[in-house]
């Protein structure tokens, strides 16, 4: 396995351009399980994950091809595998949301239960309970979710939580079932709103994406067709914090400002300047960030994959931040981390208080999960001397061409194998 040798005192300046979003190709690539047609996607990152559905289809007996380095053609009309290897749906979370297409189109499933990243319980029961309310036969025995039907019938379902996952993973189901379903506190992530438009535009009838009520009515198919995947806000999020970081000024391009207005909004309170003109954001900054206080909370909150991001940058701030982390309970994880670099960082049940040192220090890290991966290659942008950093298997699955990228903007970085 690699390492990344990230040395730190460099400015970040220049121009980066935001690659396609990760959580929405991958909604999509589910939902084109639902397609009996050929169905293109354009601005696909080539990242682990990615690589991970593909590969995931393909066993499903879909033809899924790369046409060229972001575009991918997904062929479902002749899936003939309806279970799902335990092998890939270990690796990656999404991967759980092949189920209800499947079953939707198919009258059957079987998916173990999903793995990911490690950063706190991320049960599946607001999935199993909507497919069991659109009249799912939905079992579970020895880690693999067993599913069947006639036919799927159009039911409200309530979300006790608006999970982004749940929301998606229950439209798809409910596109092909007989009837109408309303999904009520639903998310409404720009993911969210970007799969809805994309089964719209396959034959779908779908209301209210972006809103916290969504409802579907089903068809009897979906056909082929062409999308293209939203910018990744997270990623845009992640080299506006390397500007930050090190006082830097940097244009990030063809990214979405505003489906990024809290993270914008906590850079600004923060002392950095962040300029918006069009699908461009220009981030500058001079001397220490303020302290701040930031709550995660489910979109349009603030997004609970920027608060590792952001605990890096106060970790240099003049005062004592905040953060208080409302969804995944063990999203903290990665403190120990920032604290062998020299932070000073103590977490409290779901809250860390981070008391900003003048400079953070190298020290060989671990990203624990993907966003502590990233937060850990800006912090050590800021600090004095070269940081090691492994466990890039969780970067390398949301990331393309991180070192890439950074190193476009004048950073430091080099990836080298590890000694077995």
């Amino acid at each position: 396995m690699d390492k990344l040798i990230v040395g730190g005192g460099s400015r970040l300046e220049g121009v980066v351009t935001a690659g396609g979003s990760k959580n929405a190709a991958l909604a999509l690539m589910a939902g084109a399980v639902l397609a009996d047609g050929v169905v293109t996607l354009r601005n696909v990152p080539r990242i682990g994950d990615i690589k991970t559905m593909v590969e995931l289809l393909n066993g499903l007996g879909a033809v899924t091809r790369w046409a060229d380095d972001h575009t991918v053609t997904i062929d479902a009309s002749e899936i003939h595998n309806l279970e799902a290897p335990y092998e890939l749906v270990r690796k990656m979370r999404a991967s759980f949301c092949v189920l209800g297409p499947l079953l939707a189109r198919f009258g059957f499933a079987r998916v173990p239960v999903p793995g990911g990243c490690d950063i706190g319980a991320r049960p599946v029961n607001f999935h199993v309970e909507g497919l069991r309310k659109l009249g799912a036969d939905l079992h579970v025995e020895h880690g693999i979710y067993s599913a069947e039907c006639e036919k799927l019938i159009g039911a409200p379902i309530y979300l006790d939580f608006p999970s982004a996952g749940a929301t998606q993973h229950l439209m798809t189901a409910a596109v092909l079932a007989r009837g109408v379903t309303v999904i009520e506190n639903c998310a409404t992530e720009p993911e969210v709103a970007a799969l809805a438009a994309f089964l719209i535009s396959l034959g779908a009838r779908v209301e209210g994406a972006g809103t916290t009520t969504l409802t579907v009515e089903g068809v009897e198919r979906l056909g082929g067709g062409e999308c293209e995947v939203i910018p990744d806000r997270l990623e845009a999020g992640t080299m506006a914090i390397g500007a930050a970081i090190t006082n830097g000024d940097v244009v990030i391009e063809r990214a979405r400002p505003d489906q990024m207005r809290a993270t914008i909004t906590k850079l600004r309170e923060a002392g950095v300047d962040v300029a918006v003109d069009g699908t461009s954001i220009r981030v500058s900054s001079k001397g220490r960030p303020k302290a701040i206080e930031i709550k995660t909370n489910p979109h349009p909150g603030f997004p609970t994959d920027m608060q590792q991001l952001f605990a890096a940058l106060l970790c240099t701030a003049d005062g004592t931040s905040v953060i208080t982390e409302n969804i995944y309970e063990s999203r903290f994880r990665y403190v120990n981390e920032l604290n062998r670099m020299g932070g000073d960082i103590r977490v409290g049940g779901r809250s860390a208080v981070i008391t900003g040192v003048p400079m953070l220090t190298s020290a060989p890290v671990t990203a624990t999960d993907l966003r502590a991966g990233a937060a850990l290659i800006c912090a050590a942008l800021a600090a004095d001397g070269e940081t090691e950093l492994s466990g890039l298997e969780h970067i390398d699955r949301g990331y393309e061409d991180i070192v890439g990228k950074f190193t476009g903007l004048g950073a430091r970085i080099r990836r080298e194998p590890e000694p077995d």
